[in-house]
């Protein structure tokens, strides 16, 4: 059978022929009374391991299902490193930012607590659930593992120096950042957005000492911190491919 099923769904479980998966019940709401599929209808599974799989939906008692993987659609494809440095912003603004971040392709999220950042926590479940409809949707077979909350001379003092990090720097004489990018093709890059009052003067000097800190900038217009992550990240890509 050719035809790819029109549905996606992840799971948190090994994927192989014939093996039956377990879902939640959330999972078995969605898939029979939301998208009302019956028994051996067909979707495409993912747990961004094992590739990409077409298993036939099948209920079990009242509440339960399972789904049992068919056949192998596609492998799991390798994917460049490329880490989102952020600082949290409020309410949906950090979701949208993890839904945005999985479709532009990051593997990595990682919050971090600058001097001017208003909030000092991130909701990473909600992140990480924003992140899975995201590469649901979008057809991507992974979604970026999401790092805990810590303070940005942590996140620095942990960096590996090896990973050029682009810091998106408001203060004026640097180069674009598709132009410092241009031909890291598929090798590792991070990049640094920081809160809606920017960086403070201290931490800019810290961060143009770092020998892997490449300052870069994004335009000429002042960016909200949403939108900076998402043209940031699109401009990673971009370089990435030319």
């Amino acid at each position: 059978m050719s035809d790819r099923p029109r549905y996606r769904l992840f799971v948190d479980a090994p994927l192989q022929a014939g093996a039956p998966v377990a879902l939640d019940e959330g999972q078995v709401h969605y898939l029979g009374h939301v998208l009302r599929l019956g028994d051996g209808d067909q979707v495409c599974v993912f747990n961004g391991r094992d590739g990409e799989w077409r298993a036939a939906f099948g209920r079990i008692g009242k509440k339960g299902g399972a789904l049992t993987p068919l056949d192998l659609l596609a492998p799991q494809p390798a994917e460049a490193e490329t880490i989102l440095v952020f600082a949290p912003i409020r309410g949906a603004k950090v979701e949208f930012v993890a839904e945005k971040a999985t479709e532009l392709g990051a593997t990595r999220l990682v919050p971090a607590i600058t001097r001017r950042t208003v909030i000092d926590r991130a909701n990473s479940l909600r992140m990480r659930a924003n992140a899975i409809e995201a590469a649901e949707q979008c057809g991507r077979l992974a979604f970026p593992d999401i790092a805990e909350i810590r303070k940005l001379d942590q996140v620095l003092g942990d960096w590996d120096p090896a990973i050029p990090l682009f810091f998106c720097d408001e203060g004026g004489d640097v180069p674009p950042l598709l132009d410092a990018a241009r031909g890291i093709g598929e090798s590792p890059a991070g990049v640094l957005i920081g809160p809606e009052g920017g960086f403070d003067p201290v931490e800019r000097v810290l961060l143009r000492r770092l020998a892997f800190v490449r300052p870069v900038g994004l335009g000429r217009r002042i960016l909200r911190a949403e939108t900076a992550a998402i043209a940031a990240l699109t401009l990673i890509e971009a370089a990435r491919q030319a």
